[in-house]
């Protein structure tokens, strides 16, 4: 897989933050039932991402462009139980993505390492 520049991620990042505040119409719950991560999610890996410097609620601001509870005052609408159910069929989705994740990685690392080779130690001379 080609690797993103840096700069160019950036880019792309900020594009994406101008089209989400752009788009209020569309509901963080319906961005969780088609793709599986909302405009929280996205707070949660730049907080992450940002090891401490920022937290939860500079990272939701930051991406919502306005404090977050100002922008479900404005923006957010009551759910249905169709949006409802379409979440959680995408969450039980990001959760068997992630399990076949780890396990490829699991496998993997077990074929990389068997577990009667192991390195052998010498002494310095």
């Amino acid at each position: 897989m080609p690797k993103i520049d840096d700069h160019v991620a950036a880019q792309a990042f900020h594009r994406l933050l101008d089209h989400l505040r752009m788009r209020t119409d569309v509901q963080n719950l319906d961005l969780m039932g088609q793709a599986g991560f909302c405009r929280n999610c996205l707070a949660d890996w730049v907080s992450e991402a940002s090891n401490g410097t920022l937290d939860r609620d500079a990272a939701r601001q930051a991406i919502y462009g306005m404090p977050a509870s100002e922008w479900k005052a404005r923006h957010q609408t009551e759910a249905t139980p169709e949006q409802l159910a379409r979440m959680d069929a995408s969450l039980a989705v990001n959760a068997r993505l992630r399990a076949e994740r780890e396990s490829r990685l699991d496998e993997a690392l077990q074929e990389g390492f068997p577990a009667g080779d192991t390195p052998s130690i010498t002494a310095a001379s």
